[in-house]
């Protein structure tokens, strides 16, 4: 699922201080180009956070809305003032890309299979990830 959320951008003391409103995340960059891949970052993580907790995620905002937010939220700093952007996640290919940590699972196979496999010099792992997803339409 590819969404866009509006993001506020502020440059201050040689840093971008960066504040998603749809999902109240603040982040930074070292540069413009820094801040906005922070920006994804953040937004992906925490998406696949609200997708995994069974949450719904946020409609992005519109202009006005997202100002309305940020102007709400001047306490430590007012992000109203920097630019205004829309960053773009796919969430899908961001979890695919960053949630890849090995799980180990154990499966049992026929003797006559395993010898035969084994003379092939077939590696099991790989073998199951890619019929994994061949079956679930990943490929």
């Amino acid at each position: 699922m590819k969404s866009a959320y509006p993001v506020f951008i502020a440059e201050h003391n040689n840093d971008y201080l960066v504040f998603v409103p749809d999902f109240e995340i603040y982040t930074e960059g070292k540069s413009m180009t820094d801040a906005i891949e922070m920006a994804r970052d953040a937004i992906g993580l925490k998406g696949i956070d609200y997708q995994d907790d069974g949450k719904e995620l946020p409609e992005a905002s519109n202009y006005n809305e997202a100002m309305a937010i940020a102007k709400a939220d001047t306490e430590i700093f007012d992000y109203s003032q920097g630019i205004i952007t829309m960053v773009d996640i796919d969430f899908s290919e961001y979890r695919k890309r960053h949630n890849n940590r090995m799980v180990k699972k154990n499966c049992t196979i026929p003797y006559y299979l395993n010898v035969e496999a084994e003379k092939e010099g077939i590696n099991f792992s790989k073998l199951l990830q890619e019929a994994l997803q061949k079956k679930l339409g990943l490929l």
